[in-house]
C-alpha cells in the first residue's frame, strides 16, 4: 500500500492528538528512499549536508544551487513524504525579496513542501515575506548553527532564566509571524516542554526533550555514518562507519590475495565461440 503524503493540516491534527511526529535529514536519493520505507513523516535536507557529504568544517560554506541538488534527489526518492529544503547561509539574510527568491526556488526546481530558516525575531519580516510568496515556512531557534559564532559556539541555549527567557519570546514572535511550524535545538526539555505547550504550531525537537510534539535526528548521526563528533543528544541505531570499513577491508584483501573475483564473477563466450575466439587471438599473436 502506497505511503500517504502528510501535510501541514495533517501535521497539526497530530499535535492535537498527541501523536508525534518523525523527522529525519536526507541528502541523497538512496537513503531518502529507506527513510520513506521507514515511514517517516518528514524529510529535511539540512545545510548540514556540508559537514556530513562535502566534508566542511560548519554549515557556512553551503550553497543554494548544493541544496537544490539534493533536494531534488531526496525528492525524487520520496514522492509521498513532506520534504523541507534548508535554507542556508546568505540565503535569506540580505533581504526579504532575497529570502522570498531563494524560497520560491526550492518549490520551482527541487519541488519540496516547505522550507526552514534559522533565527527568532530577526528574520520576522523573512518569514512574512516566504509567506506571502505562498510557501509554508518553518522555524528554527535555540541553538542556530549557521550564526553559532553570535552565541559563542555550538552551545545549548536557555539554560538560564535570561536565555530560556530570549527563546520563549523567539518562539511566540516566530508563531505570530505566520510560520507553520518550529524547530527548537539543544534547549533545555523544560523549556522546550513549555513552548510546546504554549504554541498552537507543531514545535519538533533536535536535542530539546521528549516534551516536543516530534524529534528531528541527522541521519549521518543516526546510522554512524559522521564520525567527527557525536551530539550528546544523539542515540546511534546503527553503525554504518563500522560496516562499511569492515567490507572495503575484506574486498582490498580478496583481491590482494586473489581470491576475489572468481569464476563465478565473471561472464563466459556464448556456445561456439570459443573456438572463433581462438581464431581471432592467433591473428593478433
Amino acid at each position: 500500500m502506497q505511503k500517504k503524503k502528510l501535510m501541514i493540516h495533517d501535521f497539526m491534527s497530530m499535535k492535537r492528538d498527541g501523536e508525534k511526529i518523525t523527522w529525519i535529514t536526507s541528502y541523497d536519493y538512496p537513503t531518502a528512499q529507506f527513510a520513506e520505507a521507514a515511514g517517516m513523516d518528514m524529510i529535511l535536507v539540512g545545510d548540514s549536508l556540508g559537514m556530513c557529504v562535502y566534508g566542511y568544517e560548519s554549515t557556512v560554506p553551503v550553497t543554494m544551487d548544493q541544496c537544490i541538488v539534493h533536494s531534488e534527489a531526496v525528492r525524487r526518492a520520496a514522492p509521498n513524504t513532506f520534504v523541507v529544503g534548508d535554507m542556508p547561509l546568505g540565503s535569506y539574510q540580505v533581504s526579504d525579496a532575497e529570502a522570498a527568491r531563494n524560497a520560491i526556488r526550492f518549490l520551482k526546481e527541487a519541488g519540496v513542501d516547505a522550507i526552514k530558516l534559522e533565527g527568532g525575531k530577526r528574520v520576522l519580516s523573512r518569514i512574512r515575506a516566504i509567506l506571502d510568496a505562498g510557501i509554508v515556512v518553518i522555524g528554527h531557534i535555540g541553538l542556530t548553527p549557521q550564526s553559532s559564532g553570535q552565541i559563542g559556539g555550538h552551545k545549548a541555549q536557555g539554560r538560564t532564566v535570561d536565555s530560556a527567557r530570549l527563546v520563549i519570546e523567539d518562539a511566540l514572535a516566530i508563531e505570530e509571524a505566520g510560520a507553520q511550524m518550529l524547530l527548537i535545538e539543544a534547549v533545555p526539555p523544560e523549556v522546550a516542554g513549555f513552548i510546546t505547550k504554549r504554541l498552537r504550531i507543531p514545535v519538533l525537537s533536535i536535542g530539546a526533550g521528549p516534551g516536543c510534539d516530534g524529534q528531528l535526528l541527522i541521519v549521518s548521526d543516526l546510522i554512524g555514518q559522521f564520525t567527527a563528533f557525536t551530539p550528546k543528544f544523539v542515540k546511534q541505531y546503527a553503525n554504518v562507519a563500522e560496516v562499511v570499513t569492515n567490507a572495503l577491508k575484506a574486498y582490498v584483501s580478496d583481491v590482494r590475495n586473489g581470491t576475489f573475483p572468481t569464476d563465478e564473477h565473471c561472464y563466459h563466450m556464448m556456445k561456439g565461440e570459443e573456438e572463433k575466439l581462438k581464431e581471432v587471438i592467433r591473428e593478433y599473436k
